[in-house]
């Protein structure tokens, strides 16, 4: 065999073996499931329903909020169905997801909303860092902090 044709085979060689080592839903064809699935979560605590919510987060969600108050996923979804969290719109901007892994994801946004927690009408302009898993085979929130957008 010539050089130039074991150079060839070589790296063709080279090629398909990291190929085959990429995950099956590499990053790229996972960051729009990704952003589905947060977009469903937006969805969903506008219009809440212990179903959706349910499928959307972690069994270990930690979910802080900007003013240090953090939830499980027990906490998250009563606050949102007992109107004690209330959003009447939500508005995300300055989204980007990296996906880390076949599995993790990291999204962040700018939030912007109307709220009416515990009746009481009010505007609030948020940074987000979300943390995703996809578990059993649906993309969930793992973890989320937020912090206020500086004035």
């Amino acid at each position: 065999m010539s050089f130039k044709k074991f150079f060839l085979v070589a790296a063709a060689a080279a090629m398909f073996s990291g190929c085959a080592m990429m995950p099956a839903g590499s990053s790229a064809s996972a960051q729009p499931e990704v952003a589905a699935a947060a977009e469903r979560l937006r969805v969903a605590m506008i219009d809440p329903t212990a179903a959706a919510l349910g499928a959307l987060v972690a069994d270990d969600l930690s979910y802080g909020h900007s003013g240090g108050k953090v939830d499980t996923k027990t906490s998250f979804i009563s606050d949102l169905m007992d109107g004690k969290s209330d959003f009447v719109s939500i508005a995300i901007t300055e989204q980007t997801i990296k996906v880390v892994d076949s599995r993790t994801a990291i999204v962040r946004h700018t939030l912007t909303a109307d709220t009416n927690d515990s009746g009481k009408p009010g505007k609030v302009s948020l940074k987000i860092l979300g943390v995703w898993q996809k578990q059993g085979g649906d993309w969930k929130l793992l973890a989320r902090q937020a912090v206020r957008v500086a004035s």
